[in-house]
């Protein structure tokens, strides 16, 4: 006869503080709200706690959260952390510290990836403690302590298409293991799938099936994404998931529109890839693009906004009051409205051999997917705006060196902010008044050849691995001749039509309405819009405003 099956350990969060009495006043306040479903453990020093961690690891126990003291004696809060890391990566972090230890507590979001820091003392922890506690709990269930993932992805680092297929992959959330073509466990999954290697990379899914270079409509169809509308008519349209697209979704389906976003790649738009946003209103800590576009996707989706990824609108349609949206599989969308929010896309860098090596060693941004494998690397940032400062932060966490080469210098376009940050750093170099002349290898980036523009002399240098952020210009091809736009193909709107032919009302337009009525413009793809995440989101939701005052007139 046997006894009923053991019940399944409670994950844990670990509290570590050298003062006795603090550190029985956090594990009370946290057994009180969360005992029932985790377990609290504590720890009075650095070293302990982590030798607990590597005992509940070797008992196959997870760990939810860390709350360290950022001052003790033996191993400083920021040391703990970033050795807790190596045993629960997907843990999340937050720092105890006291008011005059802020900068360091700030520093250290960039040091250990830091999710949160809490000032002592935290009373009442009903407003200071738990809210915080609990967004990070519910992170860490989205992404968690997971088994291997089943979706395998067998490519390689220089093959464009393999980086490709993981960068989709991972800003739509479906996880995945990476296996090299030329390693045993990448040749031998290969193998399994009757395949010789030549065609990559090779995509074997939960259920077995292998996918030859996929496209990302193959993608997302195969790994569960919603690749089609459920209905041939909207009240709204959302054409763009960026953050001026979200926010819009967001406000539409809430106010009681029916509303579809339509997403050519991924929801977060190029806001989405980025390492750290510092500057975005109520939070002081900072969050990544990631974090802020899946919280936004989740916020849609509550209200029953419809979210579809892989799917690209080819053709607007007017025709008196009736406006369709035509997709590149063919189906059309009827709509009262439409909110054009498709941001923008990276600006082409036209150096010699930068085309033939994109995607090998070339990249424009800097996904998770390659800047995780630039390990003691020399890596060189193209751009000298807030995104390229942010990958340059990212990516001296783990490269040897990073240059910064900037075409003038880093406060011509660079927030204050973010300069103090790359300057405190020592592995960061800036070269100013500097372009790309150059690139050079044999199948992948092997050098680059730098020119600089106040004295015309030029300089190579070795070189695996290349980030491009230097400008951004719209996809709007596909609207020519429907709405008016300026001479750099964005949309123009509102008040800036004043002067251009093409409006047929008598009265004037919207702020953020374009030269066809009910047809509406967000984000960075209008014309002199801020180019700030921010400002995205605030248009996003005005123009949901501006679409109820345009619906109440027809």
């Amino acid at each position: 006869m046997t006894g009923p099956a053991a019940a399944p350990r409670k994950p844990v969060i670990l509290t570590v503080d050298d003062d006795p009495a603090v550190s029985r006043a956090v594990a009370r306040d946290l057994r009180r709200h969360y005992g029932e479903k985790f377990r609290i453990v504590r720890a009075e020093s650095g070293p302990d706690a982590l030798e607990t961690l590597n005992e509940l690891k070797l008992r196959g126990e997870t760990v939810a959260v860390f709350v360290a003291d950022y001052r003790m004696p033996q191993m400083s809060g920021i040391e703990f952390l970033e050795a807790a890391m190596d045993i629960f990566p997907m843990a999340r972090r937050v720092l105890l510290t006291a008011y005059a230890d802020t900068h360091a507590a700030i520093d250290a979001i960039n040091v250990v990836d830091l999710d949160h820091y809490l000032l002592k003392p935290w009373d009442p922890p009903e407003e200071k403690l738990y809210p915080v506690i609990d967004a990070l709990i519910e992170a860490w269930r989205a992404t968690g302590e997971r088994a291997i993932p089943h979706t395998k992805i067998i490519g390689h680092p220089w093959n464009a298409r393999s980086s490709e297929v993981r960068e989709f992959l991972a800003r739509n959330r479906l996880y995945y293991s990476w296996f090299r073509s030329d390693e045993p466990k990448g040749a031998a999954l290969l193998e399994a799938a009757g395949q010789d290697g030549m065609t990559l990379p090779v995509v074997i899914t939960e259920q077995g099936e292998t996918l030859i270079d996929p496209t990302d409509a193959e993608l997302a169809a195969t790994l569960g994404l919603t690749t089609t509308p459920s209905g041939d008519f909207y009240d709204l349209v959302v054409i763009g998931g960026g953050p001026a697209g979200l926010a819009a979704a967001v406000y539409g389906a809430s106010e009681g529109l029916k509303t579809v976003l339509i997403e050519r790649t991924a929801t977060g738009g190029q806001a989405g890839q980025s390492s750290r946003i510092e500057n975005y209103l109520g939070f002081p800590d900072g969050l990544s693009g990631a974090q802020l576009a899946e919280r936004a996707r989740r916020q849609a989706e509550k209200f029953d906004a419809e979210l579809i990824t892989a799917a690209e609108v080819v053709a607007l349609e007017v025709d008196g009051v009736a406006r369709t949206v035509h997709l590149s599989d063919g189906r059309a969308i009827g709509t009262r409205a439409v909110i054009l929010a498709m941001g923008v896309e990276y600006r082409q860098l036209p150096a010699e051999g930068c085309a033939d090596l994109t995607g090998a060693g070339v990249y424009y941004g800097a996904t998770t997917s390659v800047a995780s494998e630039c390990d003691d690397d020399e890596v060189y940032v193209i751009g000298g705006a807030n995104s390229a400062g942010q990958a340059a932060m990212y990516l001296s966490r783990t490269a040897k060196s990073v240059t910064l080469v900037i075409r003038r210098t880093l406060e011509d376009s660079m927030s204050h902010y973010l300069i103090q940050q790359i300057r405190s750093r020592d592995n960061i170099k800036e070269m100013p008044n500097t372009v790309v002349h150059a690139v050079k290898g044999n199948g992948h980036l092997e050098g680059i050849c730098l020119e600089h523009t106040d004295t015309g002399e030029r300089e190579e240098f070795a070189c695996g691995r290349m980030f491009i952020f230097i400008g951004a210009e719209p996809r709007t091809d596909w609207l020519d001749g429907v709405v008016v736009r300026d001479d750099h193909g964005f949309i123009v709107a509102g008040p800036d039509l004043r002067d251009i032919s093409g409006w047929t009302l008598d009265r004037p337009p919207h702020h953020l309405e374009t030269s066809v009525p009910g047809v509406f413009v967000a984000g960075d793809v209008r014309s002199e819009s801020a180019k700030r995440v921010a400002a995205a989101v605030g248009e996003g939701s005005m123009a949901v405003m501006l679409v109820h005052r345009y619906l109440a007139e027809t």
